[in-house]
């Protein structure tokens, strides 16, 4: 298959979710037409790893690495954002990292992969893990009140600090907005910040709702210093960066735009990108003050495939989904998002910091990761780039799974004529396929041609079946296919049906 066409087919299927962590992606489609338009020139690109020569050695990485450069350039291009950088972990390890676009405009700086970018809310999770860190070692519980730290508060004695990492407080956020307000642009403190927004009347009881806060991620950095005698960003450096060979990441908070090479972008509406509006010192104190690069990123992922820094029952705490207090699922752990994308469980963030869009994926049983950051904010690029680099690295590609794509190609071709080869279906599926179903069948998709592209997206098990999920494409047009196989490898089941 060319670049252009899986470029095209994966766009179909690219989405968008909303920035600093809410939970739910949002499906947009992108048309090709504007795809195709970004394959026109390259950029040179460097291929990092922990292992150089372990890296280059595996021909599916290096495959896979082309297939992102197309992907991530084509996104820019559609999306408007100035620059991107990647990394790719596979089996544990970092297998591809590479930068796009622009760093800088006027005059323009290529991206590199080793710029360091804002991450945003991305920075949660070290927050969370160093609050496990101080419980694991007896200075702290998850289940204390905040009232032990900071009994001023509003109703800090009814609030614990797993509530706070789990967004389930109550306390208001200081920061909901997509751009920098004139407040926020001043330095602060954060005591200040919790002076005026911790000490308001809550936004709901604890424990009854799900509702991002930033000031949660303040008030935490803050029980950190106080409970580790050291203050906040001191304690990640020396407990996580340094451990973990994060050279990169700074923070951001206190030395700002300077610090780092890309330039924040934001643009009004469909304008001209133009040098965001940065944050005054101290308002993204815990919340999201730190930079790095994705390939450090990738390091802190590792660690989580391998749980290598924080004791099991920590890791298990971390990556818990917590309920409210009528049982309903949050679908958030402690920093982070929990899920399921294709079957594949999740643990994931995105964020938003000014000039700054991240999106961090890890998916622990399958030891991989996914990690784009991007140098414009309120943009979808990094939602966008890593939607399609998850569907690319999931998209079976072994012989086996070759075998069942030309299968369900076959028979779907045979379906677009109202015929189908009678044995390799059971006889409830040749029920199924009666006289006017594959009458309907033909006269539904027949018109639609050949297909451009038939890929598998997802493999899972049910009721002792193996159930594959195809996504075809045509010129201006996708759907799905879906089949359940038998042990004996008769289909039980072969369904057509729009994508919504």
């Amino acid at each position: 298959m060319s670049y252009l066409a899986l470029v095209i087919e994966l766009m179909h299927a690219c989405g968008n979710s909303r920035i600093d962590g809410f939970t739910q992606l949002l499906q947009m489609q992108i048309r090709p037409a504007l795809i195709a338009l970004t394959l026109a020139g390259g950029i040179a690109s460097l291929s990092l790893n922990a292992d150089n020569a372990e890296a280059q050695s595996g021909s599916q990485d290096t495959a896979l690495g082309a297939h992102i450069d197309s992907l991530a350039n084509a996104a820019l291009a559609t999306t408007g954002a100035p620059s991107a950088t990647v990394a790719i972990v596979r089996h544990g390890r970092l297998v591809y990292a590479n930068a796009y676009g622009s760093a800088k405009l006027n005059p323009t700086v290529a991206a590199k992969p080793d710029m360091a970018y804002g991450i945003g809310s991305i920075s949660k999770q070290f927050a969370a893990a160093s609050v496990l860190m101080l419980q694991q070692e007896g200075k702290l519980s998850l289940n204390d009140p905040v009232s032990r730290f900071f009994p001023e508060l509003t109703r800090s004695k009814d609030i614990t600090i797993r509530e706070l990492l789990s967004h389930t407080s109550g306390y208001q956020d200081y920061w909901p907005q997509d751009y920098v307000p004139l407040f926020m642009q001043k330095p602060i403190t954060p005591q200040a910040i919790l002076d005026h927004w911790a000490k308001q009347p809550l936004d709901f009881e604890p424990g009854t709702k799900w509702e991002y806060s930033n000031t949660n991620y303040v008030i935490a950095s803050m029980i950190v210093a106080k409970a580790s005698g050291e203050p906040f960003f001191t304690f990640i450096q020396k407990r996580i960066l340094d451990p973990l060979g994060m050279k990169s990441a700074i923070d951001y908070d206190v030395l700002g735009p300077s610090s780092i090479q890309p330039i924040g972008y934001m643009r009004y509406a469909l304008g001209p990108l133009v040098p965001a509006t940065p944050t005054g010192k101290g308002w993204i104190h815990g919340a999201g003050e730190l930079a790095m690069t994705a390939s450090d990123l990738a390091k802190w992922d590792i660690s989580i495939i391998r749980k290598s820094l924080l004791a099991p029952a920590s890791y298990h705490a971390l990556e818990t989904t917590m309920l409210l207090r009528d049982g309903v699922s949050t679908g958030y752990g402690l920093g982070v998002d929990i899920g399921l994308f294709n079957g594949h469980r999740t643990i994931s963030h995105t964020g938003e910091v000014a000039g700054f869009t991240a999106a961090n994926y890890v998916f622990p049983d399958d030891s991989a990761a996914v990690i784009v950051l991007t140098n414009q904010d309120a943009a979808p690029a990094s939602d966008v780039i890593s939607e399609q680099i998850i569907r690319t690295l999931f998209a079976t590609q072994g012989e086996s799974a070759k075998a069942h794509t030309g299968l369900a190609r076959g028979i779907f071709t045979g379906l677009q004529k109202g015929t189908i080869d009678r044995s390799l279906f059971t006889a409830d599926a040749n029920a199924y396929f009666s006289d006017a179903a594959l009458k309907d069948f033909a006269s539904s998709l027949d018109s639609l041609g050949v297909p451009v592209g038939f890929v598998q997206t997802s493999q899972s098990d049910r009721g002792g079946m193996i159930e594959r999920s195809y996504r075809v494409t045509f010129h201006g047009s996708a759907i799905r296919v879906w089949t359940y196989e038998m042990p004996d490898g008769k289909l039980e089941q072969y369904q057509v049906a729009p994508i919504g």
